[in-house]
């Protein structure tokens, strides 16, 4: 790659910024800590599985099939 390309550049720009930081990899650890928070214990706690939870096994298709039919028909003039 070119030292003189723009892909280059940004590279070495982000890379010597991050070398440089004092306070580096704290700041990585909590952002870690926040992604870990965000999207693994709020989808366990705040986002259950729905379709486990009112299927079988095996019946997931045939369930929201009929809940977009159920939900479709109103806007569709029938019943």
């Amino acid at each position: 790659m070119h030292p003189n390309s723009f892909i280059y550049r940004a590279f070495r720009l982000y890379y010597d910024g991050f070398r440089s930081m004092t306070l580096g990899r704290t700041l990585w650890l909590v952002i870690a800590v926040k992604v870990f928070i965000i999207f693994f214990v709020l989808k366990l706690f705040f986002f259950p599985n729905f379709l486990r939870q009112h299927t079988e096994k095996g019946g997931e298709a045939e369930f929201v099939a009929t809940e977009l039919n159920k939900r479709a028909a109103p806007t569709l003039g029938g019943e």
